[in-house]
């Protein structure tokens, strides 16, 4: 689905999967966060995911006020869960909204740590 926005200029087109790049970039360097994971929903597994294909691991959902971003990552081990989701969801509403120009309802973060995965 594409979001579409007007202004004083005209209309700007956006697609999920931009929005989906932007909140994966800005996730990423936030401090614990390994990468991105992808769930297999056939057995449940996480796959972490390389650097290019971060997008696999975010959903991006348009309302009509607004979007909703869900996230899946995987954390450094030893880090706390809590602290890096705050800081992952607080960046990503800052950047999309203030950047990027658009209204964030919810961002959702699901973690993984690293070291179930091994």
């Amino acid at each position: 689905m594409v979001l579409k926005t007007s202004g004083s200029l005209g209309e700007v087109f956006i697609s999920n999967s931009v929005i989906a790049e932007v909140a994966g970039a800005v996730a990423g360097k936030c401090y614990g966060v390994v990468g991105m994971a992808s769930r297999n929903k056939k057995d449940g597994i996480v796959n972490l995911l390389m650097p290019d294909s971060m997008t696999k691991g975010i959903n991006v959902t348009v309302q009509d006020d607004g979007i909703i971003v869900d996230m899946h990552i995987i954390v450094e081990y030893g880090v706390n869960i809590g602290t890096v989701c705050k800081s992952i969801v607080n960046r990503v509403r800052y950047t999309l909204e203030s950047a990027v120009g658009l209204k964030v309802n919810r961002v959702n973060v699901r973690s993984t740590n690293k070291e179930r995965l091994w």
